[in-house]
């Protein structure tokens, strides 16, 4: 069991992590952006953070989608081997 849940938090982490990425380099330009230009409109961080997002989506939602289906295969293939 504690193999399967070990396995279930890497794969959240791996599938999470070109989302998290992206959206993290995004804030860090946007604050650095609004720092030098003294513009402080919230909507300005929101906007770019929004559009990169469906972005990455876009790209890799496929991926992600097929694997998380493939994980969830393969846990649900494993349940009676985990019942004994």
């Amino acid at each position: 069991m504690d193999g399967l849940l070990s396995q279930t938090l890497w794969f959240a982490f791996w599938i999470a992590l070109p989302m998290l990425g992206a959206l993290l380099a995004t804030a860090l330009l946007m604050s650095v952006f609004q720092a030098v230009t003294q513009i402080l409109e919230p909507t300005l961080s929101f906007v770019p953070k929004l559009l990169v997002l469906t972005l990455v989506l876009a790209l890799l939602g496929a991926w992600m989608g097929g694997s998380l289906v493939e994980f969830a295969r393969e846990v649900l293939g494993g349940f009676p081997g985990l019942i004994e």
